[in-house]
């Protein structure tokens, strides 16, 4: 994969800056971190070189300034809100951030539960929390916020919510994801702290949009894709431009809220720190991208990712999808000036279908040529196009069979005949056990083993919507995967 981001340069001048947003502020600073912490795959796709974990290592060089706070949203829990990438509830996933962070020798010093108004599911999760050892706090709903700033800033506000105690001079507060709360909860920690006599100051750490680079950038129109079905839109920075006189790159969410956050500032302090919603930010990662056109060509890809994504969501009829979300990416891919086409897997999976009137897949491989797989007797097309690919980078001819028949079809009656499967070909990863217990005893099977790490960052299209079990495979390659909206059989019930 060819590289367009300067990852330690990105490490360096983060942990920089943080550390003089700290002492800007004096005792405390309360960094609302949005976007992924550890596993940020969105950034590793669009700016290749960024490592999914950057933001993580950049922290651990500030583990012993830094304690984290994980806000989740009552709202949330009651809906059973799923993270999509990780298909687990946000409240799952706060114990998964925890005991992540833990590991990685990060302190985790409470959750706080937002917006609560007496859910019972949120009093449930409250209750199993302790009973871990884990200190939970209830921030609560307030009448008119964000625009009711008299009562917001007052004691029957911000005020009525626990006051979260930490013991660190940063204090990052993270979430499963967006609309969790985060900003509320730090907001309120400063009115608590202020209250305390206790200098605390506020920053946000958004990766996107990068507010160094154009509006209209691939990377920013990226980020506008990924989160389509939030509506969020990016947008000049007015309150910048009118302090500075320097065009900079926002979200609506940020920019309309601006004017409150600063009321809520002058409420709390007497005056405000901030003149932009730019100011906020400490993201530097405008500064590390070392080659343009490679980030430009990965964030184009990834917009055609989300608008697949968004396809399949919509066929799938899943709860969280609408057709203003695939609209709403298909204006971005006209700014971008890019169609489905630009991702050269696509016609070629679809043509090969048409051909062969059975599902197909197309992978690209890092050379750029296009591999691809039918479907057959024995294998899906997804699993045929991986032991092509692997056959291609490993100089294997076509003829040569890693896996014997005689080694699959046992498989498949396992499948059929015990397993009560009406399918009897093999998904990707049954085909690479398959391959692994070949290489067992084959050379050539080893050799093409030794290959699969050289898939990750490749393209791949399917002429049909996946399982499950295939996604997950591709996935866990490091394929970037895209499928048309089609079932491969149709039936009333998938």
């Amino acid at each position: 994969m060819k590289l367009g981001f300067d990852n330690n340069k990105y490490l360096a001048m983060q942990s920089e800056h943080i550390r003089e947003r700290i002492s800007q502020f004096g005792d405390k600073l309360y960094l609302e971190f949005g976007g992924k912490l550890f596993d940020d795959y969105h950034a590793s796709r669009v700016l290749p070189g960024f490592a999914p974990d950057s933001k993580l290592s950049m922290l651990l060089q500030l583990s012993e300034q830094a304690e984290i706070v994980i806000a989740i949203s009552a709202s949330d829990i009651e809906k059973n809100k799923v993270r999509h990438d990780l298909g687990i509830t946000y409240d799952l996933d706060v114990l998964r951030l925890i005991q992540s962070f833990t590991d990685k020798g990060l302190y985790v010093g409470s959750v706080v539960i937002t917006q609560y108004s007496g859910q019972n599911s949120a009093d449930i999760f409250k209750n199993k929390l302790e009973k871990m050892g884990i200190k939970v706090y209830r921030h609560y709903t307030i009448d008119g916020y964000p625009n009711n700033i008299s009562l917001i800033v007052s004691d029957e506000g911000y005020g009525k919510n626990d006051y979260i105690e930490t013991s660190k001079p940063l204090v990052i507060v993270t979430a499963p994801g967006p609309g969790s709360g985060k900003m509320a909860a730090c907001l309120s920690q400063l009115y608590h702290e202020n209250k305390r006599g206790i200098k605390a100051g506020y920053a946000k750490f958004e990766t996107f949009p990068i507010w160094n680079i154009p509006l209209k950038h691939p990377v920013n129109l990226a980020y506008e894709a990924a989160t389509a079905d939030l509506n969020d839109v990016n947008m000049i920075d007015p309150f910048h431009l009118e302090a500075y006189g320097q065009t900079t790159v926002n979200y609506n969410r940020d920019v309309e809220i601006f004017p409150v956050l600063n009321a809520i500032f002058e409420g709390i302090y007497g005056s405000s720190p901030y003149k932009s919603p730019t100011d906020m930010g400490v993201n530097m990662a405008g500064n590390c991208i070392m080659d343009d056109a490679v980030c430009q060509e990965a964030s184009k890809q990834e917009i055609i990712r989300r608008y697949y994504q968004a396809l399949n969501r919509l066929v799938k009829d899943e709860s969280a999808s609408s057709s203003d979300e695939v609209y709403k990416i298909e204006l971005l891919m006209k700014q971008a000036k890019i169609t489905p086409q630009f991702r050269s897997v696509v016609d070629a999976a679809n043509n090969l279908a048409a051909v062969k009137n059975s599902p197909a897949a197309a992978l690209e491989l890092p050379n750029g040529k296009i591999v691809t797989g039918k479907t057959s007797d024995l294998l899906g097309a997804s699993a045929a196009v991986l032991l092509n690919a692997v056959k291609e980078l490993g100089e294997i001819p076509d003829d040569v069979h890693l896996i014997a028949p005689s080694a699959i079809e046992p498989i498949q009656g396992l499948k059929v005949n015990y397993l009560g499967s009406k399918n009897p070909r093999l998904h990707t990863d049954e085909i690479l056990i398959a391959l692994s217990m070949s290489a067992a005893h084959d050379p050539v099977a080893q050799k093409a083993m030794d290959q699969l790490p050289l898939l990750k960052g490749c393209q791949v299209h399917t002429s049909v919507m996946l399982s499950d079990v295939d996604i997950k495979v591709f996935s866990k390659l490091g394929l970037q995967l895209t499928s048309e909206p089609v079932y491969e059989h149709k039936k009333i019930y998938h």
